[in-house]
């Protein structure tokens, strides 16, 4: 391995420390403080190793770990995008090609060119390891704000029909993670967690 390349990875292994920096809008479980994205990546990481049983089909579990790692990677630079808001869907994918580019250029170029694929491949949500992957991701914040008795829905007044559409993409990574969000939402409602 040459100098160069050690180099290079050490930079951006520097320059992804930032991540934890980058705050969410979703409160810990305790409600001590918000979570960052890197907190965040690495839940959910473990949360795919712990439940990729209940995935629709057999996925490579290293590369679905892999994309979860790197898939908040560009809010270094493009920022947190509240799931909830309303915000100009173009300017931020551009806002986060620039932010790809720039970070995954920080490697040498065929590690550049593997994660930038994984972050790209979990955007699309076309492949089952790319499905898997974005059920976890929205699950994940539907655990916390059911946990903290509606958390960011109702701090931001999110309706019931807002957290159906985020989350109606988990289905297709696992039927079963689909039902049991269905299920926590329906008992959100029950308890007036959410409002639709």
């Amino acid at each position: 391995m040459s100098t160069n390349r050690l180099d290079q990875q050490i930079q951006f292994i520097l320059e992804i420390d930032k991540l934890k920096s980058i705050l969410r809008r979703t409160s810990l479980i305790n409600e001590a403080r918000r979570e960052n994205s890197a907190e965040h990546s690495w839940h959910i990481a473990l949360m795919a190793v712990l439940l990729v049983e209940h995935a629709n089909e057999t996925l490579n579990l290293t590369h679905v770990v892999k994309m979860l790692l790197i898939h908040d990677i560009v809010e270094i630079d493009a920022g947190d995008t509240f799931a909830y808001a309303g915000v100009n869907k173009a300017d931020q994918q551009a806002k986060e090609t620039i932010a790809a580019e720039r970070i995954f250029g920080l490697l040498p170029s065929d590690q550049a060119v593997e994660l930038r694929a994984l972050w790209e491949e979990f955007d699309a949500m076309s492949t089952p390891e790319a499905k898997f992957a974005n059920a976890v991701d929205r699950l994940m914040p539907i655990l916390h704000n059911y946990q903290n008795q509606g958390g960011t829905w109702r701090e931001h007044g999110v309706t019931l029909a807002k957290v159906e559409q985020r989350v109606s993409p988990i289905g297709d990574g696992s039927a079963e993670l689909g039902q049991l969000t269905q299920a926590i939402l329906a008992d959100a409602i029950a308890q007036g967690f959410i409002h639709r």
